[in-house]
């Protein structure tokens, strides 16, 4: 599966905003957006000056890297979004996070969507009962998703549990500690979705 394997602080740096793709070290003083709050590169400190449309390719790519799908893949959601009825923007960021590595974020499984995209892909969850192991996989209202019985000793995901039952989880998503499952309640609206995106940027990029 084809995904951004370079360093992730630099794409907050180069976003100007912390997009939170690091994990707890996004919220400690180490975080480089607070250390350097200027683009990487020689002319990071430069003013610059954003156009319409770079505001709006900006907060396009600032959405993908959230979720940390590549170009193609976003594409194809932003096309099952606007085949939807209803507004495609909230449409869009409801697919983004029905992705079953999300999930598995949102749950605290995994400290960052790349890490509860690692577990997924070598096989340590579960929806249904049955083993999943596409972190693109769509969940819907009623499913569970939980760890695997012989994944549920490591001491990565009980560390994430720990600090999951300390944190919460979002109003559309339950969360079982004991069990180390949790269920889709309903799909989630736009208020439960603590993402600091304009949207509609997105979607004027796209009808441009």
């Amino acid at each position: 599966m084809a995904r951004y394997t370079g360093p992730v602080c630099r794409l907050c740096r180069r976003a100007g905003e912390k997009l939170y793709l690091k994990g707890d070290k996004c919220y400690t003083d180490k975080c480089p957006v607070d250390r350097r709050s200027y683009p990487p590169g020689q002319h990071g400190q430069g003013r610059r000056k954003l156009s319409e449309h770079a505001l709006h390719l900006q907060e396009k790519q600032n959405l993908r890297r959230i979720y940390g799908v590549l170009e193609r893949q976003f594409e194809r959601y932003y096309e099952m979004a606007a085949k939807k009825k209803g507004v495609t923007g909230e449409i869009l960021i409801q697919l983004l996070e029905r992705r079953l590595d999300n999930v598995v974020f949102r749950l605290g499984f995994g400290s960052s969507r790349a890490q509860a995209r690692q577990l997924v892909m070598h096989g340590h969850v579960a929806v249904n009962g049955r083993k999943v192991d596409v972190p693109s996989y769509l969940v819907r209202a009623g499913d569970v998703v939980s760890i695997r019985e012989k994944s549920r000793e490591l001491d990565l995901v009980q560390a994430n549990v720990q600090a999951a039952q300390q944190r919460g989880v979002p109003g559309w998503l339950s969360l079982s500690p004991e069990t180390m499952s949790g269920e889709v309640l309903q799909l989630p609206r736009r208020d439960q979705i603590d993402l600091d995106v304009q949207e509609h940027l997105v979607v004027e990029y796209y009808s441009r």
